[in-house]
């Protein structure tokens, strides 16, 4: 069976403005549906072999002056402390420095990474410094769940942002008190992931489909001899490897398998931005949508009233307020049996629906039966 792409979704930015390839014939109503195939490395993991999330606490320095002010104690404190290591006693209350932030190092330790390897880490001001542009992590442990050190870090940071300020005048670009630090953390201890002897591994959808786990099993089955696979439930896809193969050759195989994939169908909105995504595999009911609105408009003048010569009163500012309220016409959508999003997003942009406009009018959708859809809101 060839491998085919998966449906095309549409696409609603917040400008209002739709995006979109012409449709296949997999998404035609009068062709047959087909089959989307995906590999088994990308819609499943192995259990037991993932990344461990790693955490640490530590300072930058060389900061020009945008460092954590005197009311964050804990980055001199911390200074006070590592200075004390290196053999020179400072009280914590006769530093001040502005050249130095109090951080979190977050970093993630692949599965199999052993000592000696290197991985990239996050730096994020833990105070009120105002950017970290410039500045040097000192080397900083970094703890896995347990409380042990996995990894160390150290050296500049990359920023993807600037803030710069004058004379009461600033400006700044993405975040500057966040920083990449590229293959700057080096690996101490391997988080223990051995296979050993193992021979029953598990693979575990990232989107629990019965039907999904089913088609898995039978493609594994299939395509790579000697291995059995059973689905236990709608996530779990059980693969015993045989007593005579090599166990990564043989998990290697079975992550380049193709499978069938029934994705569900899912409509996903983001309300801060205003952004709609509409998959291909969205099935419409017969429907009539009204959608209209009420503006109002409150306007308020200030007009400058004067005295007339030789009197008491003195210069005053009357303000004068006109409400103007105007109902929009209602604009009509009718979709008929066999509606596709094609017609759907083409009928919206027409009446000229915003992005806003778009997620009121698919909640109500939903809500009337008339989109067969999971609403999935950001």
């Amino acid at each position: 069976m060839p491998r085919l792409r998966r449906s095309t979704p549409w696409l609603l930015t917040a400008a209002a403005g739709f995006l979109h390839v012409p449709p296949t014939p997999a998404q035609s109503p009068a062709a047959p549906q087909r089959v989307t195939l995906a590999r088994v490395k990308d819609i499943a993991s192995v259990e037991g072999i993932r990344d461990n999330q790693l955490v640490g606490y530590g300072i930058v320095v060389g900061l020009q002056g945008t460092g954590d002010s005197q009311q964050t104690g804990f980055p001199v404190q911390t200074l006070a402390a590592t200075l004390l290591r290196m053999g020179v006693s400072v009280p914590a209350s006769a530093i001040r420095v502005q050249n130095l932030a109090a951080v979190f190092v977050s970093a993630s330790l692949p599965p199999f990474a052993s000592a000696g390897m290197k991985i990239d880490v996050t730096a994020s001001s833990a105070g009120d410094a105002k950017s970290l542009e410039g500045g040097v992590l000192l080397m900083t442990p970094l703890y896995g769940a347990d409380g042990r050190i996995y990894a160390q870090a150290q050296g500049p940071l990359v920023l993807g942002g600037y803030s710069v300020a004058a004379n009461g005048s600033s400006k700044q670009i993405n975040h500057p008190t966040t920083a990449r630090m590229p293959l700057s953390g080096i690996v101490e201890r391997a988080a223990p992931t051995d296979l050993g002897d193992r021979r029953v591994f598990s693979l575990m959808l990232q989107e629990a489909d019965f039907r999904s786990a089913q088609a898995m099993a039978d493609a594994i089955v299939r395509d790579v001899p000697g291995t059995s696979a059973r689905a236990v439930d709608s996530r779990r896809i059980e693969v015993r490897v045989p007593l005579n193969a090599d166990v990564p050759t043989t998990l290697g195989r079975v992550e380049a398998v193709e499978v069938p994939f029934f994705p569900r169908a899912k409509v996903v909105v983001n309300e801060r931005t205003g952004t709609v995504v509409i998959g291909g595999s969205v099935a419409l009911q017969p429907v009539s949508i009204l959608h209209g609105g009420l503006a109002v408009s409150v306007v308020t003048d200030f007009v400058v009233s004067q005295p007339n010569p030789y009197s008491a009163g003195t210069t005053t500012v009357v303000p004068q307020t006109r409400l103007d309220a105007r109902d929009k016409p209602v604009n009509r959508i009718e979709l008929k049996q066999g509606a596709t999003v094609e017609e759907l997003v083409r009928d919206l942009q027409q009446i000229g629906a915003g992005a806003r406009d778009v997620i009121s009018i698919l909640q109500a959708m939903k809500a009337a039966g008339a989109l067969e859809a999971e609403i999935d809101v950001l």
